[in-house]
């Protein structure tokens, strides 16, 4: 009985582990290859009031490299308020149709974030960052591509001093809620999200592997 316990345990850990390598199809991106992103301010789960600004400040640049033009965030945030959607909750139930009348992009990136911040956690103050994200193609309303990463920042691994360890993840609880922490642990989960192999986004139009269409002009890239 013990040795087929062991061989289910690792057949589900075998079967979890392919799961989670399986290859996202990218059917629909293929057919809808998106040029432009708007990337709306994040719908936020988690206790830190600040986090979808926060957040969003990192989106950016990891989209960019990955070959898209990116809408400026803080240029998009504002216009969607002056067109009647005061937060991140009414601009994510907008319609397709409103979003392309006020910007038209080729596609609206929705983020949710589900953890972020710094806790304290008796002798460790760990950094946590946990977000999903959606691509949707504006004409179509067809969605292209959806991922979830997470990532985890610790203060005391290899530590085996109690004391040192308690006074280590004090200061540091202090020092990271003054300094926003999450925002460098982003930059890990935003490399999972987008660069992965197999759950990332395939390359934009502004990357030399580009092998989408070429007949659409392509935006002006910004420099901000």
């Amino acid at each position: 009985m013990s040795v087929n316990i062991k061989w289910a345990v690792f057949v589900g850990m075998f079967l979890l582990s392919a799961c989670a390598s399986a290859p996202f199809d990218y059917t629909a991106f293929r057919a809808h290859r998106p040029r432009s992103i708007l990337v709306l301010p994040p719908i936020n789960e988690s206790i830190e009031v600040h986090a979808p600004y926060s957040y969003l400040s990192t989106v950016t640049m990891p989209l960019a490299e990955r070959g898209y033009y990116v809408f400026p965030v803080a240029m998009i945030d504002e216009m969607m308020k002056a067109n009647g959607l005061p937060g991140p909750a009414e601009m994510h139930q907008a319609s397709l149709s409103k979003i392309k009348s006020i910007i038209n992009p080729d596609a609206v990136l929705y983020i949710t974030i589900k953890e972020y911040g710094t806790k304290f956690e008796v002798v460790d103050s760990k950094t946590v960052v946990r977000v999903q994200a959606r691509l949707v193609d504006v004409d179509s309303g067809l969605e292209l591509w959806r991922s979830e990463n997470a990532a985890v920042k610790g203060t005391n691994s290899g530590n085996s001093n109690f004391l040192s360890m308690l006074v280590t993840a004090v200061v540091a609880q202090a020092v990271n809620t003054g300094a926003d922490a999450a925002k460098g642990v982003s930059a890990d989960v935003n490399w999972g999200l987008y660069f992965s192999e197999n759950q990332g986004l395939l390359v934009g139009p502004y990357d030399q592997k580009w092998d989408g269409p070429t007949s659409k002009a392509l935006p002006v890239a910004s420099s901000q």
